[in-house]
């Protein structure tokens, strides 16, 4: 069983290679890294990039945060133990250039216990001005790296992200939309937490 630990790491891991490869890609501006406490338990790495050649300002940060749950959480669970662990990447970068379009992204896991575990995340494209091109070809590499894993992802992922990023206010969507997912576990989908993290 894929533990909390490999969880974090790996992901301190995935921080570690984007950011490495969006410095080549800018080949000016480096991340500055600022170090971060929780008070009731772990911390994290935030790191923001920019005035670069590329990219005008982005974040790319990593958690990993651990402590007692907030009583009203707690009850929602219907648990009495209280002791939580969650991690995550999340990533929102502004290029200079306004035909390419805003991009955010994060995965994330959440752990109580043995039972109550699970893996989320999503990414989605706010462009400026659409490009019909570019948005078919990012959402079709969406769709080819969902069907390596399940075939039905796709369609089920990209329309919760729609209905999760629509400005009901606006009565619009954000962008071109993407894919989301949240609180996936072996319980939910049939397919043991490896196969989900490995597809997260």
């Amino acid at each position: 069983m894929i533990t909390k630990e490999a969880i974090a790491l790996a992901y301190k891991e995935i921080q570690d290679e984007i950011c490495q490869a969006l410095e080549k890609l800018d080949g000016s501006a480096r991340f500055e890294e600022e170090l971060w406490e929780r008070e009731g338990g772990g911390g994290g790495r935030t790191r923001i990039i920019q005035n670069g050649q590329i990219f005008e300002k982005g974040g790319v940060n990593f958690s990993s945060v651990y402590g007692k749950l907030p009583e009203a959480i707690k009850k929602s669970f219907a648990v009495e133990e209280d002791d939580f662990f969650a991690t995550g990447v999340s990533i929102v970068i502004h290029p200079n250039n306004p035909f390419v379009p805003i991009i955010h992204m994060n995965i994330r896991y959440f752990e109580l216990n043995d039972q109550i575990r699970w893996f989320g995340g999503g990414i989605d494209l706010t462009p400026h001005y659409i490009d019909e091109e570019d948005a078919r070809y990012f959402h079709q590499q969406l769709k080819d790296v969902c069907d390596r894993h399940d075939s039905t992802y796709y369609e089920k992922f990209k329309n919760w992200a729609d209905d999760y990023f629509y400005i009901r206010h606006r009565q619009e969507t954000r962008g071109i939309g993407g894919v989301f997912y949240d609180k996936l576990n072996t319980e939910k989908t049939g397919v043991s937490m490896e196969d989900i993290f490995a597809f997260s």
